[in-house]
């Protein structure tokens, strides 16, 4: 799969560039093209250094980045259970109409969830920045970024608003700028949940340093199509030996107990669950439900 940038700039180098006159080939280049975009509008309202500033002085104990990391390796729910705050997709619509991340994040919380995603794309699920400064100011969790980075400037943005730990997508990133802006978030004090969702995607991931937490996207990013059985795909081919090296998060189409018994079983440490969890009335008792409580 190769998503295809819209601007050639000394930015975008290793990626394929789109002619004006081409039109997205999939959901995912279109979200990319709209992000190039909003990094081009985020640079023009605060210049990169000002916003490094105001990152740097986030020292006191409460503004500290939390261990994203080992909130789920020393969870004591198997699998650990990422939290997923999303008001709505771009295959599905709005998922609640009475959505209250504060409200949604306490929910989870007090349902036992180990740590939390919170969606930070406005345009095609109906997300942002302020949602996660809203849930940081209520819930002590670890908070993971859910946004389709691809520069610096959008990390730094996720950890001024209270971001813990950030999501960097294989998908959308050549090796060079996973590398490198995976040390950036390393450097942050935070967690890189690295998302893969085919053989070859984890190959690449596999071969950069300092990897640690690794997500299995069971949606398919191109048709948005969910197969559970991707996680057991992936992690089957897997020697022991890199099997145990990481920490392995499955993602999307979990509903039941008996799901997170499978991934377990397939060897995912973590899941992380968001539309089967936002739909329900009781989000607290779903929670329950879904972790066999």
């Amino acid at each position: 799969m190769q998503v295809r940038r819209q601007s050639p700039s000394a930015s975008n180098q290793g990626y394929a560039i789109a002619s004006s006159s081409d039109q997205p080939q999939n959901i995912l280049e279109k979200i990319v093209w709209q992000k190039e975009k909003e990094v081009a509008q985020m640079y023009a309202s605060k210049a990169l250094d000002a916003l490094k500033a105001e990152v740097a002085a986030m020292r006191s104990p409460k503004d500290l980045p939390k261990d994203f990391y080992g909130s789920l390796q020393n969870s004591a729910v198997k699998p650990a259970l990422i939290a997923e705050v999303k008001k709505a997709s771009p295959s599905k619509g709005v998922f609640r109409e009475d959505f209250d991340p504060a409200a949604i994040a306490i929910a989870y919380q007090r349902g036992g969830a180990s740590c939390l995603s919170v969606l930070t794309d406005k345009e095609f699920f109906q997300g942002g920045f302020t949602n996660l400064q809203l849930v940081r100011q209520v819930v002590d969790l670890p908070l993971l970024c859910k946004e389709f980075i691809i520069d610096p400037y959008q990390i730094y943005m996720g950890r001024s608003h209270g971001a813990d730990a950030v999501l960097l997508i294989a998908a959308i990133l050549t090796d060079a700028d996973l590398a490198e802006l995976q040390t950036l978030i390393h450097d942050l004090g935070m967690t890189a949940l690295v998302e893969v969702h085919t053989q070859q995607e984890l190959d690449r991931v596999l071969h950069i340093a300092d990897v640690r937490l690794i997500g299995i996207n069971n949606r398919n990013l191109e048709t948005f199509v969910v197969d559970l059985a991707q996680t057991k795909i992936l992690m089957d081919r897997l020697a022991p030996e890199i099997r145990n090296k990481y920490l392995w998060v499955s993602e999307s189409g979990i509903y039941t107990r008996e799901n997170l018994d499978f991934v377990q079983d397939c060897g995912a440490s973590a899941v992380l669950v968001g539309e089967s969890l936002i739909k329900q009335p009781d989000i607290e008792s779903a929670v329950n439900n879904l972790l066999g409580k």
